[in-house]
């Protein structure tokens, strides 16, 4: 089946497509990668996104208006990577959407919100979308995150060790396997803190640290590090998950308010080793024998510097073990998306905290319908990526 995974993380700087063919081969699934394509948002609909996002208030106007945009921006992208990637023959797209709200309380995941209506997915491409993969996690008492914990635990099923794969997006999370037993969770700020601390102290000229290269210009303050590592999350069992609705500019400065005295260069190098430290806790916690990064905050040397420094175990990347980084999580959505239409459960318990494992997603019809597959063959215990 040749299924377009579409993605845009809690960085919100654009959305990724990625497609390819899935098959089932006995046990295991087998995963083609065809290519990725990405597009930006335009600056209207990011400012907009930007200014209704937690902690600002909003209106439900500007939510259907984001929903609508949101929507049609995914359309473009999709419609995009089944003319590039596909030569227009996909047969399912699946669709994360944009998260503008994940509800926690008390350690426990209430309700969580993505948004960009998949119908103009659908009218777009005439493909069947599968959407709203999370809630359905979240119903059955569940953290809804981190869903791309089932293709970890597949792909990395039957490696020696604890192989521990690391996502570092604008939230990090983690996942091991250890003798067939499945972890996963947030570990915390992966790029959140660092990328809006960067935003403000650059008047918006630079939405990041490219390259980490204000970061290497500055030195780590310790008792700004200590302060901001003394936030009750890192304490929590897993599983647990957080978002923006912590992580976010505001909180920085309640946990630091002489910040604004202090040169951006500094604010990164520390926010820079935050992210390193609190990951490399997380991985220590989980008896790692080896990490495999993927995500936007693997193209920063001086982050990736800062983790190796901070642990022991060997660190690579996905790339190495020949699933591309930068598209793994449009490619991990693919995945479910292809598991749900099957009739097959995109969660593992153990990861999410839920009740039980959950069929995912809400699927939306496309020109022609739904699509019309068989059921069954049993829960695939493997995933095996193909060269393209």
């Amino acid at each position: 089946m040749r299924v377009i995974g579409l993605m845009s993380g809690t960085s919100y700087d654009g959305i990724d497509a990625a497609a390819a063919d899935i098959h089932r081969d006995g046990e295991g699934l087998v995963v083609r990668p065809l290519g990725m394509v990405t597009d930006t948002y335009d600056e209207d609909l990011r400012t907009a996104l930007t200014a209704a996002m937690p902690p600002a208030p909003t209106t439900l106007r500007d939510v259907c208006a984001l929903d609508t945009g949101i929507g049609r921006a995914f359309a473009r992208t999709a419609a995009r990577a089944d003319a590039e990637l596909c030569d227009g023959r996909a047969e399912l797209a699946v669709s994360h959407g944009q998260t503008v709200y994940h509800w926690v309380e008390g350690g426990r995941v209430h309700g969580t919100l993505q948004i960009g209506q998949p119908a103009w997915i659908a009218e777009r491409t005439g493909l069947p979308v599968l959407a709203d993969l999370r809630t359905r996690d979240v119903a059955a008492g569940g953290q809804g995150a981190p869903l791309v914990s089932m293709v970890d635990a597949l792909w990395l099923a039957g490696r020696g060790g604890t192989p521990v794969a690391l996502n570092i997006g604008g939230i990090a999370n983690v996942t091991a396997v250890r003798d067939g037993a499945h972890l996963a969770f947030d570990t915390g700020p992966g790029n959140a803190l660092l990328d809006a601390t960067v935003s403000h102290g650059t008047g918006g000229r630079l939405a990041y640290d490219r390259g980490g290269e204000l970061a290497a210009r500055g030195r780590v303050r310790p008792e700004l590090l200590r302060a901001l590592l003394d936030e009750p999350y890192y304490r929590l069992p897993a599983p647990k998950t957080t978002g923006k609705e912590l992580f976010h500019l505001p909180y920085l400065h309640d946990r630091l308010p002489g910040a604004a005295e202090v040169p951006l260069e500094d604010l990164a190098a520390t926010l820079t080793v935050l992210t390193a430290v609190t990951v490399a806790d997380a991985v220590r916690s989980l008896g790692a024998s080896e990490v495999i990064a993927s995500g936007g905050g693997i193209r920063n040397p001086q982050l990736m510097r800062a983790l190796r420094a901070e642990l022991s175990v060997p660190v690579s990347t996905s790339d190495e073990l020949g699933l591309p980084s930068a598209a793994k999580e449009a490619l991990a959505f693919a995945v479910l998306g292809w598991l749900s239409v099957h009739g097959l459960a995109g969660t593992l318990p153990s990861c999410t905290g839920a009740d039980r494992p959950a069929i995912l997603g809400s699927l939306t019809p496309g020109r022609h319908g739904f699509p019309a597959l068989a059921q069954g063959g049993g829960a695939p215990v493997r995933l095996r990526v193909e060269a393209g």
